[in-house]
Formats: C-alpha cells, structure tokens, sequence
C-alpha cells in the first residue's frame, strides 16, 4: 500500500470512527480497538479506512496493515451475511476438516476467504475453536457444529438458508 492523499466524504461511519478515534486517542496502544470498532461501522477494513486510521492515530501505514493482516478476525474485504468458519487444527483436521472445507466451497462456489456471490455466506478457516471433542467443527456465525462429514456440512448450510429464508 502506498501512501497517497486521502480524500474522506462527508458521512456518518467516517464521523463515528473519527468519534472512536477521539475516544482512544490518549489510550496507550490503542490501534487493536480502533481497528476492531471500525470493522463493526464498515463491516470489513477496505483500504481507504486503514489509511485513515494510520493518518488520524499518527501510526504509520506499514503497521495498520500489518495488525489487519496479523489477526484473522480482521476482514479486507467485504464478508457475507453470516461467517462459515471451519477449524483446522489438529484434532479436526486428522478427522477430515479438509474434505469438510472442500465441500462447503463446492456447495457456496467459493475459495477459502471469499463471500458466495449471493452475499450471504463468506467461507473462512480457523486454527482452533477449542472444540476437539467435537471434530471436525465449523461455526456459522456463533453456533458450533460438530462431528461433520463433507455431506453433514452441506446439509447443515441447507438447513441454515432454508431457516433464514423462513424467517423473512
């Protein structure tokens, strides 16, 4: 990324991060939470944002792209309505998350990373949920599943969208 001028349009998100920034500016250490309250105005951390922040913290660019790139809970790009996370650690991946991961990107016509062109699902990986006990796991959201095939994976989503489509 390099640095350029940066131009800002007049709207609410960049007034309430402009807010948020105020709020930590004499806070040690304050580019985690600043990153973390941005991602949930924008709902991602495009370029442009990440250029403002290193602008109005007085951080370099350098290191505001290495904390978003860092840690996996930070996004670049737009994500879907709900979060697909598979885990890979060890446990889930000796028990087949790979080929669970393979079929969740089969079924979304996805790649690891990427949102379904529907805008509803974003297909992501994790080290480790803490749910060895139930390998594989995935997590929709907030809500665990455990001991998948690549086909209990699949009909899970099913599942998941026909519920949502219910519901609205």
């Amino acid at each position: 990324m390099e640095c350029q001028e940066l131009h800002i349009p007049d709207n609410p998100q960049y007034r309430e991060l402009k807010r948020i920034i105020e709020e930590y500016r004499n806070v040690p250490g304050p580019l985690i939470q600043v990153l973390n309250r941005a991602q949930r105005i924008f709902g991602y951390l495009p370029r442009e944002v990440q250029l403002y922040v290193s602008r109005e913290l007085n951080v370099p660019l350098s290191e505001v792209y290495g904390v978003v790139t860092f840690y996996n809970f930070f996004k670049t790009e737009p994500v879907g309505k709900h979060i697909v996370n598979v885990c890979l650690g060890t446990a889930c991946h000796v028990k087949g998350a790979q080929r669970v991961v393979d079929a969740l990107a089969n079924e979304l016509k996805v790649e690891i990373g990427q949102t379904s062109q529907d805008g509803f699902y974003t297909l992501s990986t994790a080290r480790c949920f803490g749910a060895c006990g139930l390998a594989p796991a995935m997590m929709i959201d907030d809500e665990v599943y455990g001991r998948l095939t690549p086909g209990k994976a699949v009909e899970v989503i099913k599942e998941f969208q026909k519920n949502e489509t219910n519901q609205n």
